[in-house]
């Protein structure tokens, strides 16, 4: 779009503003360079959708779209990048240094769905499969976003890597002491070896505390509208931090390795795989991240005398690496007349068929539990009409006009 001629000494005219053609509702909001400001501060800077009634928390990201339309319109490329890379530069800002876990949660999904909406209304057409016709009407027609879409893409990618970091700094304090020494089940410490009898103080956190607190993320990603899809990475994630955390501390130890241990672990792991079918999760690929530490509870349970029962062990552990039931092992301690402490002929037994049965395998012996895994952001096209969306009087955006 060119701008106006002026003369030495005159202001600059504002950009004009190209007419939208009459009939149907266009699905766009007329705007102007020089509001580039204002629309930024009204959705993102200033944005608080709980503050605001009748607000869908990814409201930004449509009406981004929406002013996109209308550069797209006008064949103005140069006018919509900058659009674009204003909000992106703005959510960074947002975001900087933030450690609240709601904060985060609203601006991924509304990366996301402003990524979604690019992909539905843009020149791919297996995106569009699942569009009503009206919604086709909407499509962007002139303008190339690549660059901008990629850069969206990267953000959205460090939002949920920030998302990622927030939950485990609330949980990692949680972690040992909900799942070890939370006592489920009453009276299981008497059965502890004499030497290791836990103390009497109650544990800093306790298990449904954890569970709490897991049900609370979970429930503000419902709220903000993130993807089940994306919801349900994150939740992998976490449980792969409470697995690792969990198994670390049992091989770090010595104390922690005994039959009542055990048995307290895999029942409390009981309660967290509860949780997931009661929150519908069973099919999330969370429950697979608990693996390794049911291994390890099962292992400080199953007998430990025989060539026989080196067998059954490793049939058992096939995801425990070989230095982890060694650890393990050899820092059991048996429950006082019950129990002979684990013979090194056993524990050499079950290295080698491990050492075999892993063969090629990488070893290691402590979890990193600051792996991260990559996150796939799915297309999830949008139910919403663009002519129909629900701007509220109380956003600061009555200088645009809805066309």
């Amino acid at each position: 779009m060119k701008k106006e001629a002026t003369t030495p000494g005159q202001e600059p005219a504002a950009s004009p503003v190209v007419p939208s053609p009459s009939g149907p509702p266009q699905a766009m909001l007329v705007w102007r360079l020089e509001d580039e400001g204002r629309i930024i501060k009204a959705i993102i800077t200033d944005y608080r959708p709980q503050g605001i009634p009748g607000a869908m928390p990814d409201l930004p990201a449509y009406v981004l779209f929406l002013c996109i339309r209308h550069a797209d319109h006008c064949h103005d490329e140069p006018r919509c990048h900058s659009l674009l890379d204003a909000a992106i530069n703005a959510i960074k800002r947002v975001m900087k240094h933030s450690d609240d876990f709601d904060v985060v949660a609203l601006w991924l999904a509304n990366a996301c769905r402003l990524l979604n909406c690019l992909r539905q209304y843009g020149r791919d057409e297996s995106c569009q499969q699942g569009s009503t016709a009206q919604q086709n009407e909407h499509r962007l027609r002139n303008l190339d976003l690549q660059g901008p879409f990629h850069s969206l893409g990267a953000l959205a990618v460090q939002l949920y890597q920030q998302l990622v970091r927030t939950a485990e700094k609330r949980l990692k304090p949680m972690i040992v002491a909900a799942m070890l020494e939370s006592e489920t089940i009453q009276g299981l410490s008497s059965s502890c070896p004499p030497t290791h009898h836990r103390s009497s103080a109650p544990p800093a956190h306790t298990l449904p505390e954890l569970l709490q607190q897991l049900g609370s993320f979970h429930q503000a990603l419902e709220l903000y509208g993130l993807s089940p899809a994306v919801g349900h990475q994150l939740l992998r994630q976490l449980l792969f931090l409470i697995s690792g955390t969990t198994l670390n501390y049992l091989l770090l130890r010595k104390d922690a390795c005994s039959w009542s241990r055990g048995i307290q672990l895999r029942y409390n792991i009981s309660q967290v795989e509860q949780w997931l079918r009661a929150q519908g999760l069973q099919q999330s690929g969370a429950r697979e991240m608990l693996e390794p530490l049911v291994q390890a509870a099962q292992l400080l349970q199953v007998k430990k005398a025989t060539e026989e029962d080196a067998g059954a062990i490793c049939s058992l552990c096939t995801v425990l690496t070989p230095q982890q039931v060694v650890k393990i092992l050899r820092a059991y301690t048996p429950a006082a007349g019950l129990e002979e402490r684990v013979s090194p002929a056993l524990i050499s037994s079950v290295e080698k068929r491990l050492q075999e049965q892993q063969a090629g395998t990488p070893g290691q012996l402590l979890v990193d539990t600051n792996h991260l895994f990559p996150v796939h952001l799915p297309f999830i096209p949008s139910p919403l009409r663009l002519d129909e969306l629900c701007i509220p009087d109380s956003v600061d955006l009555a200088f645009l006009v809805r066309l």
